[in-house]
């Protein structure tokens, strides 16, 4: 028989901890992404407890009360397949849609193995997400670009328009805090004195990761990923590409990179009207 689960929100220091746990699991997560993380809802954590442990955990957050998504699900490796991850996650669902009003979508990263499991729980399959990876010889340098300029040099309102267009709500908090944190590079693409992109390179656990690229076309997002790959010098440089974006597609190929990892994008309701054309690099698995 399956035990039953204190399903409640995280403390805080629960919330750091979990996002520690992803280490562990191999996700690679940004140095500084908790921070980043909890700005954008420090509500969104929630604890699986058992006989008074933490046994696992997940995220819910909600952008507004338009659209929510799903991620950071772990049990602790001792106590899966025992239906006890299967109970959090359903609470986890649940408790998400009642945040958010009737008929919101909710969006999940989820590895292709469970695919079909999350189908069970409403969830349809939009793409697949898939990381490349190449390593960045230590001698490359940024060349000088005229459209180059960093994000916090654009009005921030301009810049979370823009981002707006290419996520399905506004996350004003959570992208002041993903451009402006350390151990990264924030850049915009400004065309004829018009945005026309921008990019972030962060530090990770392992090497560093672009996310978001979001450009109006594939000579846009040449350029900001010219600007951000020399930030992984002498390491390892990672991107996740929406697989149906064939620009973006064609791109981590001519520049060698590899795929190493991949999620399925899921959606719970309808399916997001943004510019997909434009999201070259998907910002996180973990937040969307």
């Amino acid at each position: 028989m399956t035990q039953s689960l204190a399903i409640r929100p995280m403390t805080r220091p629960e919330a750091v901890g979990h996002i520690a746990l992803t280490i562990a699991e191999g996700w690679n997560p940004g140095l500084h992404d908790t921070e980043a993380f909890l700005a954008c809802d420090p509500d969104a954590f929630i604890a699986a407890e058992l006989d008074g442990k933490v046994i696992g955990g997940g995220a819910i957050t909600a952008y507004g009360d338009s659209f929510g998504f799903m991620g950071l699900f772990i049990m602790h490796p001792e106590l899966r397949r025992q239906g006890l991850g299967s109970q959090l996650w359903r609470a986890r669902r649940d408790r998400l849609l009642a945040r958010l009003n009737p008929g919101a979508t909710i969006g999940m990263d989820g590895v292709f193995a469970m695919a079909d499991w999350y189908a069970r729980g409403g969830f349809v399959l939009s793409h697949r997400n898939l990381r490349f990876c190449m390593d960045v010889p230590a001698d490359r340098v940024c060349e000088p670009f005229a459209e180059i300029v960093p994000a916090t040099d654009i009005p921030f309102e301009a810049l979370a328009a823009y981002d707006r267009s290419c996520f399905p709500a506004p996350r004003d908090a959570f992208l002041k805090a993903w451009i402006t944190l350390p151990d990264r590079k924030a850049v915009a693409l400004v065309r004829d004195g018009q945005l026309a992109g921008y990019g972030v390179v962060r530090r990770c656990r392992e090497g560093c990761k672009i996310g978001p690229l979001f450009a109006d076309d594939a000579d846009g997002a040449e350029v900001l990923f010219a600007a951000l790959a020399p930030f992984a010098a002498g390491g390892s440089l990672f991107m996740d590409v929406p697989e149906p974006h064939t620009d973006a597609m064609a791109m981590v190929v001519r520049h060698g990179m590899s795929e190493v990892f991949g999620c399925a994008r899921m959606y719970l309701g309808a399916i997001p009207d943004i510019a997909h054309e434009r999201v070259y690099g998907v910002t996180t698995f973990e937040l969307g």
